[in-house]
This record gives structure tokens, sequence and C-alpha cells, in this order.
């Protein structure tokens, strides 16, 4: 069973760690919205459906013949660590503390950081070398990997061979191509929210407006809630209608989602956890460490696409 970070909040009755949630959910879309399996070990392999076996007419009272297999492929999502270590200098805690608590401020300042981290490698992580960017063993492959944004596909939309304006509809043909119902998120730039808005004032309709997860602010397009993010750069490279690199261009990427099991879902053991290290050794201060053993997993290739090389 998959679970929000919000809901897994309040399964907590640790103060600190409700309030380390908090933050990391806040002004974050994805994590808002991606459920997370809470899995045993450091993996999850998972079957990952390849071609349907096909169905066929046959006569009455005659011989059925030898149906197809479907056929699959066997992944695993390998849980990896993220995190980050909350250091507070016990002369400051006792000396500076008159107006705040430095101690909380510290621990969400760190839980911050970790929330960007992962919003960052859920866009752009790769474990091995991918369009320019250099791998990192120790993290997770990001949507712009899982996807395979260089290399043409289904799930690959391209405004063109090397990037052009983008069109409503454009935008409708990246929703089409999320199968098995509408995406649950439309994930972008500011930039791009920016021209999704003139499109929609010029079309003669302004995007729906409402609230989102935690009762923020939202705009919606066809009911499909739009995402923004800071991590989704406007700097992608394009060539032959496959993206080539991430930096040194004009171009965006716009990402239509389903989130849960059997789409686009996280995986975790143990959630976010807030561990108090306690005294430092050689140091006066004090440490808690903020750590998420946490992975990314793509079980449906049709219930994920990018319209690439948006470039306003």
């Amino acid at each position: 069973m998959s679970i929000l970070l919000a809901e897994s909040a309040k399964l907590s009755n640790d103060v600190l760690l409700q309030g380390v949630i908090e933050t990391v959910l806040k002004e974050s879309p994805i994590l808002q919205a991606m459920p997370f399996i809470e899995i045993v070990g450091n993996g999850l392999t998972y079957n990952r459906e390849t071609s349907l076996a096909a169905a066929a007419w046959h006569p009455p009272l005659g011989d059925w013949v030898t149906p197809t297999a479907p056929t699959f492929d066997q992944l695993t999502a390998t849980l990896a660590v993220l995190g980050r270590n909350a250091d507070l200098d016990n002369f400051i805690k006792q000396t500076r503390s008159n107006l705040q608590d430095i101690e909380a401020t510290v621990i969400e300042l760190a839980a911050k950081s970790v929330r960007m981290e992962f919003e960052r490698a859920f866009l752009y992580g790769c474990v091995a070398n991918y369009l320019g960017m250099t791998g990192d063993a120790n993290s997770i492959n990001g949507l712009i990997k899982l996807i395979a944004t260089g290399t043409a596909s289904s799930q690959v939309i391209a405004m063109g061979a090397t990037g052009a304006a983008l069109t409503l509809a454009k935008l409708d043909e990246l929703i089409d191509a999320v199968l098995g119902g509408k995406p649950d998120l439309l994930l972008m730039s500011k930039r791009s929210r920016r021209k999704v808005n003139a499109l929609a004032r010029a079309a003669g309709n302004n995007l729906e407006v409402g609230t989102g997860k935690l009762g923020e602010f939202a705009q919606f397009y066809n009911g499909i809630q739009i995402g923004v993010s800071d991590y989704v750069l406007d700097a992608h490279v394009l060539t032959a209608s496959v993206e080539t690199a991430v930096t040194g261009g004009t171009c965006s990427t716009i990402y239509a989602m389903q989130f849960g099991e059997g789409a686009v879902c996280g995986a975790t053991n143990g959630g976010i956890q807030v561990e108090p290290i306690g005294a430092m050794e050689g140091k006066d201060a004090n440490r808690n460490r903020i750590k998420w053993y946490v992975s990314l997993v793509d079980f449906c290739v049709q219930r994920r696409a990018a319209l690439i090389g948006v470039t306003d």
C-alpha cells in the first residue's frame, strides 16, 4: 500500500518529525501528490509489462490457437540514502535563542535542503552519465532518465526538431500520451506556466483555479493540476527531435504523469527520519541527522510522458 507523505505525518506522534515532513512538503507539488510505498529491504523488484497477450476470435466448437504470451521487463528500484546533518553550536543555542528557537530553525533548513535535492533528483537524477550530466552512483534515476528523453518514443513528444513555441494542441497531445486516465500532474517551469496562462487567455479560457493537496492555491488545465518546479530547466538542447543536453540551450520540458502503484511512485524504508546524534566529539555542538532511504519507481511506461523542446 502506498501513502502520501502528508498522511504519514499524521501517523507520527513525534512533533519534530511532523515539522520536518511539513517542511519537506511545503512548496513541492511533486511530494504533495506522489505516494510512497513502504518496502522491506534495500530495493523493490517489480515486473513491468512491455506487451500484452493478444486476444483473438475463435470458431464455435473449433480449436483455439495458441495464445501469445505477454512479455515483461524485470526492474529494480534500489533505495538511495538522502540526508543532511543539522549541527548546532551550543554557544549559539544558549546565547542567541532569545528571539527564536535556533535549533528548530537549523533543523528546518536541513529539511528544506533535503526536499530541494529530492526534487532536483526526481527530475534530473541519473546513476550513470546521461545527456551531458555526470552520473552519481549514490543517487536515483529521475524522470528524464526513466522516460529517456534522449531517445524517440511514443512517450516523448517533441516541439519540432530543435524546439518551438508551446501550443495548446501539443499540450493536449502530451496529455493524450498518458494512458489509463488523465495525468495527476503537469509539471513545468515558471516560464512554461506563463506561456500556458497566455495561451489560455488568448483562447478565451482562463486556467481553472482551485486548491492543491495542502489547501494552497493551484491552477488546473483541463482538470489537471499544474505543478511548477524551480528545478525544471529552460536550457535543454534538442537535436533531431530528441534531447541531447540539459544545459546550453533554450528549451524546456513539460512532464505529464499519473501517481500511485501502477504508475509513478516513490519507495522508502522507514520514511523520513530524524535521528538525534547528540554531542559531537571535539566540538561544542549537538547534531541531528535527517535521513531518507528513498527511490523512484516507474511501474508503467504509458503512465508518464514528456513534451520536449518548449522554447517559450
